[in-house]
């Protein structure tokens, strides 16, 4: 168990690791590609439009090649994304061959992403207690660790291409090593099977038949008494997106991911526009923001197995909603800085327990965590455009309420992020 751990740690801090490699070079890309801002923009969406085509087939992705394969092959792609970048940005200065590296880059961070959320839930079900938020927090510390790396690359002047070239590495090697200690598939490997008195169950191999948390749609079941056909993937992803359940935590994510993105994409600029800072303040700003949602999920899996997610969930919508709008309303410059603090940690445990939520269900969990996924990356790809409408008419800082008002939102859907009770299927339902 312990080397289980250990190894879906790893991933997830590769993942950071990836992240924070790119973002602290870009200032050298784009001037070493000459880039106005309008250019670098469109070289971002290259990744982001890939980055969302990637998570919305990823729960089909991991159904089908599982989540051990999928983190690997995505980790692999995020490598040779990262290599064709530093390629591009400062060997043949081109790009278009720079975007083509942050496509590749797109579509495997997203279904590694997936996979990862996928293998972590197997990970706290084996465990019976809370381990997302610490999986989350290690991301956390290798873009701690990225970013401070990318600084000194980028002190001593070292080429892009090597510094990629070195990450990159480091991110495939890791990722490709730990998943020999990946177990998600072993200990859930399911087969789905009926009872001659209808009931609904999935058989494990090393632990008995499990009864289903979410029973099938009936359009799924076969008649008592008879075999069941395989479960089709397609039809998985399309019952997780008709799942109310599903979508109402999606929406819940989306709140707290659209606080988490509005942070790392405002926050400098609003305290240096609308508070009077020096863009140096401004960066101390958004490290402040980081380092207090880090300290909340590291904190977060002890206050999960005491108090439980719904409680949890309502307690960081608050707090989340509190030092949003102190932040925004904010009289004196120190004051916005506390609200930093505050805001980060109501933002820290959002997308973890969001991610435990929707893969309650062992059998349906990569199909639930792709669409809740899916929704919540939506805050990353749509937030900033939107927030930037806004803020051109109301200003950047009273733009920042968007997210408080989802916030809110996200506080009265609290509910639904409660474990899910197992049951069974009664002989008159499967019929």
């Amino acid at each position: 168990m312990s080397r289980w751990r250990a190894a879906v740690l790893a991933s997830y801090a590769a993942s950071g690791i990836a992240f924070a490699t790119w973002v602290s070079r870009l200032p050298a890309i784009r001037d070493g590609l000459n880039l106005t801002p309008g250019g670098i923009g469109l070289l971002l969406m290259c990744m982001t439009v890939a980055s969302f085509i990637s998570i919305s087939a990823s729960g089909l992705i991991v159904l089908r090649l599982g989540p051990k394969l999928t983190t690997r092959i995505g980790s692999c792609m995020v490598g040779a994304g990262l290599v064709t970048v530093g390629f591009g940005a400062s060997v043949a200065a081109s790009p278009l061959v720079v975007a083509a590296g942050l496509v590749v880059l797109g579509l495997g961070t997203a279904s590694w992403n997936t996979a990862s959320n996928v293998e972590g839930a197997a990970l706290e079900r084996a465990m019976d207690r809370h381990i997302m938020p610490h999986l989350h927090g290690a991301f956390s510390l290798g873009t701690v660790a990225a970013a401070g790396f990318g600084a000194w690359a980028a002190a001593v002047h070292m080429p892009v291409f090597w510094h990629f070239l070195i990450s990159g590495v480091v991110v495939t090697t890791s990722v490709v090593t730990a998943g020999f200690w990946f177990r998600a598939e072993k200990t859930a490997a399911a087969t789905h099977t009926y009872r001659p008195d209808g009931t609904d169950t999935f058989q494990d191999p090393s632990t008995g038949p499990l009864p289903i948390i979410d029973a099938a749609s009936p359009e799924l079941r076969p008649q008592s008494g008879k075999a069941a056909a395989p479960l089709d993937n397609k039809r998985l992803v399309a019952l997780a997106w008709r799942d109310r359940r599903t979508l109402l935590i999606g929406v819940l994510v989306l709140g707290l991911a659209l606080a988490e993105g509005a942070a790392g994409d405002w926050v400098a600029l609003a305290l240096a526009d609308g508070h009077g800072q020096s863009d140096a303040a401004g960066a101390v700003g958004y490290g402040l923001f980081v380092t207090f949602m880090t300290i909340g999920r590291f904190a977060g899996t002890a206050i999960l197995d005491r108090f439980g997610r719904v409680l949890v969930m309502r307690w960081c919508s608050a707090t989340a909603v509190v030092g949003l709008a102190l932040f925004v309303f904010s009289p004196v410059p120190w004051l916005a800085f506390v609200a930093l603090a505050v805001w980060g940690l109501g933002a820290s445990l959002g997308f973890p327990v969001g991610m435990s939520a929707a893969a309650d269900d062992p059998v349906h969990a990569a199909a639930r965590v792709s669409v809740v996924s899916t929704i919540g990356y939506g805050a990353f790809l749509c937030g900033p455009p939107l927030l930037g409408l806004l803020a051109e008419h109301f200003g950047i800082l009273h733009s920042l309420l968007a997210p408080l008002v989802l916030l809110v939102v996200s506080f009265f859907l609290a509910p639904l992020s409660g474990q899910q009770k197992a049951r069974s299927v009664q002989p008159e339902e499967a019929r």
